[in-house]
């Protein structure tokens, strides 16, 4: 176990005695460890170190010999200890998104117009202006991204995101008139 420092020990370290300063090291850094752990700080041993940097780029500053020194390590420990919980309510850690748990689907308008019109899909859109029928047959049935859509066509990435908005607007006006006689028959 190391001698309890002396006030001749940290006078020393603050004249530039290595060896003074590894004894307030050792002395001190396993308690302000220990405090730093039990306040929750993410990372206690790099915030140990913070606290020994500042301690000995201070340590001429410090007042009271042994006892001085102590009071202001822990001081500095504290001081660390409450930055790190107001950076933590600053920022919060993100939860890990987990698909399987989230209830909160909802159908993309796709899914509900090819599970409204059922097997009759293509029915739905052969009524569709020929433009609007290739972007969603390439959107939605050949699953490619838009990019490569408006590659295919010869259009821009905007014309084919309007064609396809169009489109399932159209798709969706035809499959809420179908429902709508369907409920009437």
């Amino acid at each position: 176990m190391e001698s309890l420092l002396t006030d001749g020990d940290v006078s020393a370290a603050a004249s530039g005695s290595g060896p003074a300063a590894n004894k307030i090291y050792r002395s001190l850094s396993p308690q302000v460890f220990g405090y730093l752990t039990a306040r929750g700080l993410e990372d206690p041993e790099a915030a140990t170190q913070e606290v020994f940097l500042t301690l000995f780029e201070k340590l001429a500053t410090v007042t009271g010999g042994a006892e001085g020194l102590r009071t202001f390590a822990f001081s500095i420990a504290h001081a660390r200890a409450v930055d790190a919980a107001r950076r933590r309510a600053r920022r919060p850690v993100p939860a890990v998104y987990d698909p399987d748990t989230d209830l909160r689907t909802s159908a993309s308008a796709e899914e509900l117009v090819l599970e409204r019109a059922g097997g009759d899909a293509v029915g739905l859109l052969a009524a569709l202006k020929p433009d609007q029928r290739e972007v969603l047959s390439l959107r939605i049935i050949a699953d490619l991204p838009v990019e490569q859509v408006a590659r295919i066509m010869g259009r821009s990435e905007g014309s084919v995101k309007q064609l396809q908005r169009r489109g399932l607007g159209a798709l969706r006006k035809l499959v809420e008139s179908q429902r709508e006689e369907e409920s009437y028959a």
